[in-house]
């Protein structure tokens, strides 16, 4: 949900990137890039953040926002650091950057799609102030479980796409993809450029081949007819559409549209119908010329989905493979309103979700639209909170936590409480989820050059993320540790 309040907006800008006029510098973090990576002026598409601010309780004691399941900011962010660009990070969402990594959080009880937990401790770059972590996980489903899936590949083949870090990617992403789709789900797919067309009927798992054949024989020209595109998508998703099933639009491009519906508002529409129809939609960004990451977050935010950006060839292993499970969501439209005892907290500070913060009404407004989770993924945000001097803080909860979700089917929404206690823990006795959350947190507060990031240095930072690596399921936190070498 895009929205303003308290001052906060969101503006647009350019990034200019600038190659550098020497051999390519050393790749770290993930995987390989690309020979024409840093061969052009660039220039990109991002909206520009502006910081949550504190608020003071007794102004305000209940802050409300939508969960934001994307991770793009931070791969985003990944391809810059790697690149020699010079550009601005204002544009880096915090909450996409701490919501990359998964965390070891427990499922939920019983039959809940979610489950929420919460801890405070004392901030490690203010040590007036305290960090609060909320933590949520949707329910694990074993693949064999999962509902049946009727996806519609929505693939960007304009002349735009051209180079080894678009099309090529995408195509061995998807093939990714429908290697590891079971015998029983059915993929379409529609290209785009001047024109839209239906380049595979839907086709069920059983035919694996003939689909990665299908893939294979993309090739890029033309304009960028994007709205004919998903058009034309919806339609066969319609078509072929199951009944309580997964119903799915997966578009990757570069986000760049020319010909055809120009007005977000006229795409927005459409994403946001089908949407209420039951087709949700994920967005896939490639390229770093012309990347239009302000419209693929929206479009995402708008469809019922989640906005992930490649950046190079292992990140097609986590997105298709090993975070597979984030195709299928397990609860929409989870909105989260955290109510702050006056009598222990002055000040309270969210950090990032800036365009997903929602008006308190709008928690209890069905209509609302919010974000969603998928299987076994897990979502974490961090408020920093200036307590009240002398508060009892142990006998009276720090906040509450009040949730709110719907099944993917349903239209009323569930509602879940959950009361948080300072128990006292200093930032070194945290959990290893709070301290590696707060880690990666704190580098977004770093990279913008944040009015809040208070007393933190990149060493500290770096032994904050190198001390909170035990639970590391496909070794992304190694890979972030050696990113973190190449931040000056």
């Amino acid at each position: 949900m895009l929205t303003k309040k308290n001052g906060i907006a969101i503006s647009l800008f350019s990034l200019t990137l600038i190659a550098a006029a020497c051999s390519p510098p050393r790749r770290v973090g993930g995987g390989s890039y690309y020979n024409n990576e840093l061969a052009n002026m660039s220039t990109a598409n991002i909206a520009t953040v502006e910081e949550n601010p504190f608020i003071k309780t007794i102004d305000s004691a209940t802050s409300t926002f939508s969960i934001d399941a994307d991770g793009a900011s931070y791969t985003l962010t990944r391809r810059k650091l790697n690149g020699y660009a010079d550009f601005n990070y204002k544009g880096l969402r915090t909450e996409e950057m701490v919501n990359y990594f998964t965390y070891n959080y427990e499922d939920p009880a019983d039959d809940a799609p979610i489950g929420v937990n919460g801890e405070v401790s004392t901030c490690p770059w203010n040590t007036a102030h305290k960090l609060i972590r909320i933590g949520i996980k949707g329910k694990s489903i074993p693949k064999e479980q999962y509902p049946l899936a009727n996806f519609v590949l929505l693939i960007d083949v304009s002349g735009s796409m051209a180079s080894d870090d678009k099309l090529s990617l995408l195509k061995n992403g998807f093939t990714k993809f429908v290697n590891h789709m079971r015998p029983q789900d059915r993929i379409a797919i529609v290209t785009y450029s001047g024109y839209q067309s239906l380049a595979l009927e839907s086709t069920p798992g059983t035919e694996k081949v003939k689909i990665i054949k299908a893939i294979n024989k993309l090739g890029s020209a033309g304009g960028t007819n994007g709205s004919g595109g998903i058009t034309l998508a919806y339609q066969i998703a319609r078509q072929n559409f199951i009944p309580n099933g997964n119903n799915r639009v997966i578009m990757g491009t570069d986000g760049d549209f020319n010909v055809g519906i120009t007005s977000m508002d006229e795409v927005i529409k459409l994403v946001t119908d089908q949407r209420e129809n039951g087709i949700f939609l994920t967005t896939l960004g490639v390229g770093i010329d012309n990347i239009n990451d302000a419209m693929l977050e929206q479009l995402a935010n708008k469809g019922n989905g989640n906005y992930e950006y490649l950046d190079n060839h292992d990140e097609l292993n986590k997105v298709f493979v090993n975070d597979y499970s984030k195709f299928l969501t397990v609860a929409k439209d989870v909105k989260v309103q955290v109510t702050f005892n006056k009598e222990v907290v002055e000040n309270y500070r969210l950090i990032g979700y800036e365009n997903r913060v929602m008006e308190s009404k709008q928690f209890n407004n069905d209509q609302a639209d919010a974000g969603e989770i998928g299987a076994g993924q897990t979502i974490t945000a961090i408020y920093e909170i200036e307590p009240k001097k002398n508060a009892a803080v142990s006998t009276a909860p720090t906040f509450t936590i009040h949730f709110r979700y719907k099944k993917p089917e349903a239209a009323v929404s569930i509602p879940l409480d959950l009361d948080i206690f300072d128990a006292g823990h200093s930032f070194e006795s945290s959990s290893e989820n709070m301290r590696f959350a707060a880690s990666v947190a704190a580098l977004g507060l770093y990279l913008r050059d944040s009015r809040y990031k208070g007393s933190m240095t990149l060493e500290q930072i770096k032994s904050w993320s190198a001390g909170a690596v035990s639970f590391d399921p496909n070794g992304y936190r190694a890979q972030h540790l050696e990113l973190l070498k190449i931040v000056k």
